[in-house]
């Protein structure tokens, strides 16, 4: 909880030293894939059983996640992207960024606005699996007409930087749970860390182009994240279904693995691709605690209006 909630404020501070030191973190992009891995691995590791079978108990629900993270965010980053007039290589980097699968912090931001964390657990894990297919088709339907995109090679590179270390986190919880148990409260904290240096360095090699980018690409991350939290929110809302339901598809929907998003932009497209990723990584967890906050805020005003009523 206090890693999501103290992310934004580590993160802007590593940006702002980038910008102005680049040179301490200019030579470090190889760095970028490793740090992910070891984000995924800590995901891998808090996953259980019934994590799966929420798929089986609540297969439409799901669905229904997943069609909303690979349909809206994508469409909405080309949009976006296109309206402010956004070039080639951070086109790609926004339409990358609404292709690729929910992001891990938006379970903590489930929890702290009350919404169902089961529900969004599992859709983080479907849509990550998922990415694999996914994120190299949707960025491709998208950008294929205007620039080339490397399908396989983008479904290979998901596979080893996502796929394979969930995959040998969940095998070392099953086998090591016991020993794990005790440090599975810091694995958050390093994921926040390795984020965080991942933000630094995107920050650090694209400092010479930033004082022309920097105010278009703010404005396309500040209303791709908006949008996405709004539509998931309000479909939800017009498909009838319950409020946490709808907060949880919000949140879902509206925040993703930008790390995933930074590390595929820069090995396939650019470090200018990678830019859109590194700023949503520090707005999505700023709006999503916001967000948590007010929706955290209201539950308990209505459960206390509830309990003076039954008085």
């Amino acid at each position: 909880m206090y890693a999501t909630m103290l992310f934004p404020i580590g993160a802007v501070a590593v940006a702002m030293f980038s910008f102005f030191h680049p040179g301490v973190l200019d030579g470090s992009r190889k760095l970028i894939e490793p740090l992910l891995g070891l984000v995924m691995l800590g995901m891998g590791m808090t996953l259980r059983t019934e994590n799966f079978t929420e798929i089986l108990r609540r297969p439409r629900l799901i669905a229904l996640g997943c069609a909303m993270q690979f349909l809206m965010m994508p469409a909405f980053g080309y949009a976006v992207g296109r309206a402010l007039g956004l070039s080639g290589e951070l086109l790609a980097g926004i339409v990358l960024l609404g292709s690729c699968p929910g992001g891990t912090a938006s379970n903590v931001i489930c929890y702290l606005a009350r919404a169902d964390v089961a529900l969004g657990i599992t859709l983080t894990t479907t849509t990550t699996l998922l990415s694999v297919i996914l994120t190299p088709l949707l960025t491709w339907a998208y950008l294929g007409q205007k620039m080339d995109v490397p399908v396989a090679s983008m479904m290979l590179g998901i596979l080893l930087i996502i796929l394979l270390p969930v995959a040998a986190g969940v095998a070392l919880n099953r086998k090591f749970a016991h020993w794990l148990h005790p440090v599975k409260p810091f694995f958050p904290y390093i994921s926040v860390v390795a984020i965080i240096l991942i933000i630094g360095i995107i920050v650090a090699v694209a400092r010479p182009h930033f004082p022309a980018l920097a105010a278009p690409v703010i404005a396309a991350v500040f209303w791709h994240n908006i949008l996405g939290l709004a539509g998931g929110y309000w479909a939800a809302r017009w498909l009838g279904l319950d409020e946490r339901v709808c907060r949880t598809l919000s949140i879902e929907t509206g925040m993703q693995n930008s790390g995933l998003a930074v590390a595929l932009a820069q090995n396939y497209f650019s470090v200018l691709a990678a830019l859109p990723g590194a700023l949503f990584s520090i707005w999505h967890n700023i709006s999503g605690s916001v967000l948590a906050w007010h929706w955290g805020r209201k539950t308990e005003e209505e459960g206390k209006q509830q309990r003076l009523g039954t008085n």
